[in-house]
């Protein structure tokens, strides 16, 4: 006898994976007003945190790809938002600076944080639950992987 096949809803990933649109559906018209997609926000994100980051770091930090990472900074640059600059000791090392531009979005992101925070309806004791579950739910499928 073959065990049933799970619908979607017995699916953690399908949790996840559902939850996560439903997260990006909620950032599109917050972040519209800005001129900022949602990996555009995480790279801000990343850089007000800690302005001059290598790409490495920076792809590492976001969890994005080179080649996904490259043409959202060439775009980010061309919008006057970031700065790309070579290294003087080895040129194959690329730092990202902010703009003034880009960390004068810092104070109208945080009305962007606010809004997603409310739509939660979790204290800040469950988001930060929350979140320590689902990064250390994420590292324990990495290093499985």
């Amino acid at each position: 006898m073959t065990k049933p096949m799970p619908t979607t809803d017995d699916l953690l990933c399908f949790a996840l994976y559902s939850t996560s649109h439903a997260m990006m559906r909620l950032y599109r018209p917050l972040l519209a007003p800005l001129g900022l997609t949602y990996p555009q926000y995480l790279v801000l994100v990343a850089l007000w945190d800690r302005d001059g980051r290598s790409v490495g770091d920076l792809g590492e930090q976001v969890a994005l790809e080179s080649n996904t990472l490259t043409p959202l900074l060439k775009r980010m640059e061309t919008a006057g938002l970031i700065n790309r600059r070579r290294g003087a000791q080895d040129e194959r090392v690329v730092t990202v600076h902010l703009t003034d531009a880009g960390s004068a979005l810092k104070d109208k992101a945080a009305e962007v944080t606010a809004c997603v925070f409310q739509a939660t309806g979790l204290s800040l004791e469950e988001v930060a639950d929350l979140r320590a579950r689902v990064e250390a739910l994420r590292h324990k499928i990495e290093a499985a992987g």
